[in-house]
């Protein structure tokens, strides 16, 4: 298979394309971007598709990151994947951001579990645990940092995420300090390729995961608005 990998959840802008039947990644880029994924994303992807030498016709599959993230930088990414799906005729994967940053970690093979952590803001951060396998410890929430201190039960912990120095500052004395501290402004593009591949997509739609509510709501007995909840 040839899978379109797209990222811009968080501080990349990032596409690349794997051919899974040979197991390489013939085409990637990412740049390193706070702000600005509209205007550099679809320019990035033209030069990896360039780069790689198919067409969007000859892609199998196209696997974008949905969140936690920006708001903005996740939807940009979307609607591209969306639309060359659209265009191409091609199905449309989305995984999350948080199991993009564990992948590597759990391909290692360790048995240490592995929190993955993004900066929420505000003293919270959205994270989520897995054994060393990959196995759910605890599911993806947006919580106090605090609240993470409760992963220390499970054992030695590997950290990862942009968040992740964050947490290994704050970790209580008390518990074991974490094993490894792995802080990236965003996930790998190999590995988002690489998930991108392995789920299905009639479980996998490529929408935006919220894990918290709405910053607003209408009053009551006015107009819906549309109003999209903050990631």
């Amino acid at each position: 298979m040839f899978i379109l990998a797209i990222d811009t959840a968080l501080d990349y802008c990032s596409a690349a394309v794997l051919d899974t039947n040979t197991q390489a990644m013939i085409a990637q880029e990412t740049q390193a971007m706070k702000r600005g994924h509209a205007e550099a994303l679809m320019p990035l992807i033209a030069r990896v598709m360039t780069d790689s030498g198919i067409t969007y016709l000859d892609l199998d599959r196209v696997a974008v990151t949905t969140g936690p993230g920006s708001f903005t930088g996740l939807r940009v990414g979307l609607s591209a994947a969306r639309g060359i799906g659209l265009a191409a005729g091609k199905p449309v994967v989305g995984l999350t951001t948080l199991s993009a940053y564990v992948a590597p970690l759990v391909a290692e093979g360790q048995e240490q579990p592995i929190i993955s952590a993004i900066d929420a803001r505000h003293d919270h951060v959205y994270f989520q645990v897995v054994a060393g396998n990959g196995a759910t410890l605890m599911k993806p929430a947006v919580a106090p940092i605090e609240a993470t201190f409760a992963a220390a039960r499970f054992g030695t912990l590997r950290m990862v995420g942009n968040a992740a120095q964050l947490l290994a500052d704050r970790w209580p004395h008390n518990q074991l300090a974490p094993s490894s501290v792995d802080t990236q402004p965003g996930p790998d593009i190999t590995w988002v390729a690489w998930l991108g591949a392995a789920i299905e997509p009639a479980e996998s739609p490529a929408k935006p995961f919220y894990l918290r509510p709405p910053d607003a709501k209408p009053k009551a007995g006015s107009p819906q608005a549309q109003i999209e909840p903050r990631t």
